[in-house]
């Protein structure tokens, strides 16, 4: 069976306070560490009112620091937001405090709207360019201590200096971030539960692609949706709740995540009905047998090493308990 993590995007939910979104992040984990889950990521977004967290270093801390196996990480962090410098020193320290616990995912996007991302970048140069190429080498050379002896960023100490920059992973919702991976040899992670880009073609170009490089092998980590429950009948009725927050997106509201009764209550049109079908194709939703089996055929047809699971469920102990029968019904080794 194929090993389970988990991305966890601290959504802020109705009738709830971001700081309880943020706790129940780190509850999750504490879970998910205790049940046999490999990795337990977050993720960086920036003026979205429904996600609670913009600091994933934060967030990769206060887990590590209640967790003692799962390996913690960024899912992403969004390097044209931030100076390559800074990334490499934050997750050198992260390093230092959970010795081979870490992972570095890195994304290309800004995470947010273009105001917001004008805001991050007004310092940093021209926020139309695309400098991420640049930066990625930038940061890779920080970290291996590889710029050259008349480069004036050789004379800069990456602290802690006796301690390795944590695994690097690409993101992507296309196949440029697996192209890229592919070319420098890191792990990849596929976001199959937004990309409209087809999940077989981005994962399979990168490992057709791949040169050994930190990685003697390609690893390829299939991030998707998926919401459990005993019954089919109780599962749709907590998918409600995903159903109307990606239907509100499509229409640029970025609100907290509904609950279930305010999602019964909402009229849906014939074109809104036809839109949650659709995006249902990335969602799975079902008892865990059923999701679990989806689920392999998918990372089968795709050829994952890894399954990430996301899951947009209101209430935090459904949504625990989504994952803690899907963890059942994968086989997970508790406490591995």
């Amino acid at each position: 069976m194929l090993p389970l993590s988990i991305l966890d995007l601290s959504f802020a939910t109705t009738g709830a306070s971001c700081a309880q979104s943020l706790r129940n992040t780190i509850d999750l984990a504490v879970m998910a560490d205790a049940i046999g889950f490999t990795r337990f990521w977050v993720a960086e977004h920036h003026n979205l009112p429904s996600v609670a967290s913009p600091a994933p270093e934060i967030m990769i801390s206060q887990i590590g620091s209640v967790t003692g196996r799962i390996r913690v990480g960024s899912g992403g962090v969004m390097l044209p937001n931030h100076a390559p410098l800074m990334v490499a020193e934050r997750f050198k320290m992260l390093e230092a405090l959970f010795p081979g616990r870490v992972d570095l995912g890195i994304g290309r996007a800004p995470g947010t709207d273009p105001v917001a991302s004008y805001a991050l970048r007004r310092l940093q140069g021209d926020v139309q360019a695309d400098d991420f190429p640049q930066r990625l080498e930038e940061l890779m050379a920080f970290g291996a201590g590889a710029f050259p002896p008349n480069h004036p960023f050789s004379r800069i100490t990456v602290m802690p200096s006796d301690v390795p920059l944590p695994p690097l992973w690409m993101l992507g919702s296309s196949d440029y971030g697996g192209k890229l991976a592919a070319q420098i040899g890191v792990g990849f992670a596929f976001a199959h539960h937004f990309a409209s880009h087809d999940a077989a073609d981005a994962l399979l170009t990168y490992r057709n692609r791949f040169a050994p490089g930190a990685l003697a092998k390609p690893h390829a980590i299939l991030a998707t949706a998926a919401i459990c429950a005993e019954t089919d009948e109780e599962a749709q009725r907590l998918a409600s709740s995903a159903d109307l927050s990606a239907l509100r997106r499509s229409r640029g509201v970025y609100g907290p995540l509904p609950s279930p009764e305010e999602a019964a209550a909402q009229e849906y049109g014939p074109q809104d009905l036809a839109f949650i079908r659709r995006n249902r194709a990335r969602l799975f939703v079902g008892t865990p047998d059923s999701v679990r089996d989806q689920l392999l055929e998918l990372a089968g047809s795709v050829q994952a090493d890894e399954i990430m699971l996301t899951a947009a469920v209101h209430d935090h102990q459904a949504r625990k308990h989504s994952f803690r029968l899907l963890a059942e019904a994968f086989g997970l080794p508790a406490g591995a």
